[in-house]
């Protein structure tokens, strides 16, 4: 078949750099063409975040912003 992946093309594959969870994330945006999702991460990691920070000592500063 014409349409069977070839040795060399994984070889080639293999030997190329890695890309992180933010690089994957981009390129699966870019490919599916699905950039409605980016503002909605977005927004919960920024969350996450100020959960994260009301933790810690940055409490009383996160607090007098709400």
């Amino acid at each position: 078949m014409a349409d069977e992946p070839k040795d060399e093309d994984f070889a080639s594959q293999a030997n190329q750099e890695r890309t992180g969870l933010g690089g994957e994330f981009v390129d699966f945006l870019k490919d599916n063409k699905k950039w409605w999702l980016a503002p909605i991460i977005i927004s919960i990691l920024g969350l996450g975040l100020l959960v994260m920070l009301g933790g810690t000592a940055a409490a009383p500063f996160i607090y007098t912003l709400f």
